[in-house]
């Protein structure tokens, strides 16, 4: 249920104000379809959806439309992580090997865990081996991930590793805790907190309610677009790259660091382990994206596209994660402002960041 602006101390001119801009950026084109959620003080209070869900068949989006969000997926498999060192189970400075002896394989003794959350292992490619039809079966990414081959020194290059994050998580998580990631998002994060539209290996009767990613600009169009339409991709686990949720949903993951790891009466884990995710990590340019980033531990900091960050208190800080091209999703500890947008339209970074910063900042000119 929406609450109203007054009840979150947001101003609902300015809410409108994000609701309008939201339906001309489907009505200039700038992707074919989207949803976005806004969350403050732990209150769902902005839910909206539009455009078109399938270009060929016109489909229109609505309330129960499912978005594929790529690398939105990467902080809630992080996240993962960070419940288990909140229970001790894991040391973000122990060497990945402790946790699974064959990682080391080829060079890769001296990678930590930190280096992983923080796209500094040094092995940022995706593996050769790893072909499309490979990529959905867990068992060849193990392997290939044990297999792969420094490119840099451990802890010295920033270099985003688009796939490898989420694989090497994934495993490390099932080594320790005996389920695989999929099983433990589900259980320790999305269940208790009712996100029963966030799926990370969808099952196969809910593949009608997936939007189709359109390819938005002139350059040439990313492999993974296409390969992040198909059924078998949606329905494995591909912990860095193929969640699929409601923008209701992924927002809601958000709103729980808002709160300090607790949401309705539901403690995920405690405020002290969300303020360590925030807390700046790596700073510089990452050579595998070809831009400046910064890094907390799984997390990015202040990217562009969530808007100027507002807050003047102990976080100083908005964080979160973007997804291939299309969308964001990001929480502002200072204001207790969760917020998600999500589309089916992948654009170049230019445009992609300045639709995503406008909505953003509007939000955050909304808090009163």
């Amino acid at each position: 249920m929406v609450t109203s602006a007054q009840e979150v101390q947001m101003d609902q001119k300015g809410l409108d104000n994000v609701k309008a801009l939201f339906n001309k950026q489907i009505d200039q084109g700038l992707h074919p379809g989207a949803a976005m959620a806004v969350y403050r003080h732990g209150k769902l209070v902005l839910d909206l959806y539009g455009g078109i869900a399938n270009s060929e068949t016109n489909k229109k989006v609505d309330k129960d439309t499912l978005f594929v969000i790529f690398s939105c997926t990467k902080a809630l498999a992080a996240f993962c992580s960070h419940i288990m060192w909140s229970r001790g189970m894991i040391e973000l400075g122990h060497w990945m090997y402790e946790y699974w002896p064959e990682f080391a394989n080829n060079g890769k003794e001296d990678v930590e865990v930190r280096h992983i959350l923080t796209h500094t292992g040094g092995f940022p490619d995706t593996p050769p081996e790893l072909t499309p039809d490979k990529m959905t079966d867990w068992d060849a990414a193990v392997r290939a991930m044990e297999n792969a081959k420094p490119k840099y020194k451990p802890g010295e290059v920033i270099s985003y590793h688009s796939l490898n994050f989420g694989w090497v998580i994934g495993e490390v998580i099932r080594r320790i805790d005996g389920r695989p990631i999929s099983q433990f998002l589900k259980e320790e994060i999305t269940q208790p907190l009712g996100m029963n539209d966030f799926y990370l290996g969808l099952p196969a009767d809910q593949e009608n309610r997936v939007a189709k990613m359109d390819w938005m600009v002139e350059e040439e169009k990313p492999e993974l677009v296409e390969l992040f339409n198909r059924p078998e991709f949606h329905q494995a686990v591909i912990p860095a790259a193929n969640g699929i949720s409601t923008a209701r949903d992924l927002a809601r993951f958000y709103a729980m660091l808002s709160m300090g790891g607790t949401l309705d009466g539901v403690d995920i884990v405690r405020p002290g382990i969300v303020r360590g995710m925030a807390v700046l990590q790596e700073e510089g340019d990452d050579i595998g994206n070809d831009r400046y980033v910064k890094l907390g531990l799984g997390f990015a900091l202040d990217d562009p596209a969530m808007g100027q960050h507002r807050g003047d208190e102990r976080y100083g800080v908005t964080f979160g994660h973007g997804g291939l091209g299309s969308s964001i999703a990001w929480v502002e500890p200072d204001e207790r402002l969760a917020v998600a947008i999500i589309t089916n339209g992948v654009r170049d970074r230019a445009s992609n960041t300045k639709r995503l910063a406008e909505l953003s900042d509007a939000v955050k000119q909304a808090c009163l």
